[in-house]
């Protein structure tokens, strides 16, 4: 079996995670592959994508293209009509012709961190965030029948109300309600944190009010910086299941193993690999 290519484009892209996780997926699932990091200008994408990613045999894509990937690709899948984005494209090159293909795992990623860590929906759930990566968790929540609180700073709130009256219109009058975070004091299911509030080097920061976080049974931060954030330790301390987001981003990686690969994984092997993570973050 020829060695295979995958890589992640972003910009700017910083420095990923990606490439040590998906070495280890590749590594458990016996893939003899390699993982770049592409710096792909907005202005690039196009040509790039027609020549040097094409040669790939599928790679991620986190922002600015999470959308613009779209109308280059020949096929995506109910997720990228779901969530409206792509951040994984695998190429088919059988018959001789190659054909792409895109999808959403984020919402896989999200969803199965929450398994594992033994954390519930439930009915109603806050997210604080309206940005990309909150979208897809009020998407993810209102397609299992729960019910959205978003919150939102002022400077924030039109575009949040406009988001929440698209969820009403695909999923039902009365599914998401907005809220100014100052202001909100409701209790909920699960919190979701999709902001990045509370990320290295500001850890002193919390989403929300401690009134909020006593409100609410479990709680999920997507920042994965610290390892611990305040809002985490939070909730922990008031003796509720919180998590942070590193455990999403090792299960959506999975998930685009899975889709490029048809590979599968043990949950210790994800929960081992988030740890390992964490470390690698410390190390650099």
């Amino acid at each position: 079996m020829s060695k295979k290519h995958y890589g992640v484009i972003g910009h700017p892209i910083g420095h990923t995670l990606s490439p040590f996780i998906h070495a280890r997926l590749m590594e458990l699932s016996g893939i003899d592959g390699d993982y770049g990091v592409f710096d792909v200008a907005p202005g690039e994408l196009s040509e790039r994508f027609k020549t040097e990613l094409s040669e790939l045999d599928g790679f991620n894509a986190t922002i600015p293209h999470k959308q613009a990937v779209i109308p280059l690709l020949d096929e995506t899948d109910e997720t990228a009509a779901l969530y409206g984005s792509v951040n994984t494209v695998a190429f088919d090159r059988s018959g001789g012709k190659t054909r792409s293909k895109g999808c959403t795992t984020d919402g896989i990623g999200f969803t199965s961190a929450l398994e594992s860590a033994g954390i519930e929906m439930g009915s109603v759930v806050t997210i604080v965030g309206c940005g990309g990566v909150g979208r897809v968790f009020a998407n993810t929540c209102a397609k299992q029948g729960c019910r959205l609180n978003i919150l939102e700073c002022s400077a924030a709130l039109g575009g949040a109300e406009d988001f929440a009256a698209s969820i009403n219109e695909r999923f039902g009058e009365g599914t998401a309600s907005v809220f100014l975070t100052e202001d909100y004091s409701g209790e909920c299911d699960l919190l979701v944190n999709a902001t990045p509030v509370g990320m290295a080097p500001n850890a002193d920061a919390c989403a929300v009010s401690d009134i909020v976080i006593s409100g609410a049974k479990a709680v999920f931060d997507a920042v994965y910086n610290p390892s611990e954030t305040l809002l985490v330790r939070k909730a922990r301390a008031l003796g509720k299941k919180a998590i942070t987001g590193m455990t999403m981003l090792v299960y959506q990686a999975a998930a685009a193993q899975t889709f490029w690969n048809g590979s599968h994984f043990e949950k210790e092997d994800m929960e081992q690999l988030a740890r390992d993570c964490f470390k690698e973050l410390e190390r650099r």
